[in-house]
């Protein structure tokens, strides 16, 4: 996993709960996500794909991720880019094997995105904001 890319996805997990913006017409929508998992060099998430935040984010692809941890925090901005590979299901759920008996891989609901044209700012009250591409 390349440097920022690890940064990002480290954060994110030892968060637990972030919270990703989507778009809905001209209305933002934010809520709650667990999951963040690592595959083929990809930083990937998991939905259900009947859920209004897959269907924005199959319209709009913009999405913004915000996490905090203790005075830290972390705003990621990307595209969702859904992946409909199996091996991808499978590789996340494996790594979330709690969501298995809600999704199975090509269940027709399970749901993975990467992000892709990342641009992450780690920010504190301490140090100077400090962004990372991917």
């Amino acid at each position: 996993m390349q440097a920022e890319m690890k940064q990002v996805h480290d954060f994110l997990k030892a968060v637990g709960t972030y919270y990703i913006a989507t778009v809905d017409g001209e209305q933002a929508r934010v809520r709650p996500f667990g999951t963040i998992h690592e595959f083929e060099g990809k930083l990937y998430f998991q939905t259900g794909l009947v859920k209004d935040c897959a269907k924005q984010m199959l319209a709009n692809p913009n999405v913004e991720i915000c996490a905090c941890k203790g005075g830290e925090w972390i705003r990621v901005a990307g595209k969702a880019i859904y992946d409909e590979r199996i091996e991808a299901q499978k590789s996340l759920l494996d790594d979330y094997p709690m969501l298995q008996a809600r999704y199975q891989p090509g269940d027709g609901n399970n749901a993975v995105f990467y992000l892709e044209d990342v641009t992450a700012t780690f920010y504190s009250f301490t140090a100077e904001p400090k962004s990372v591409k991917f």
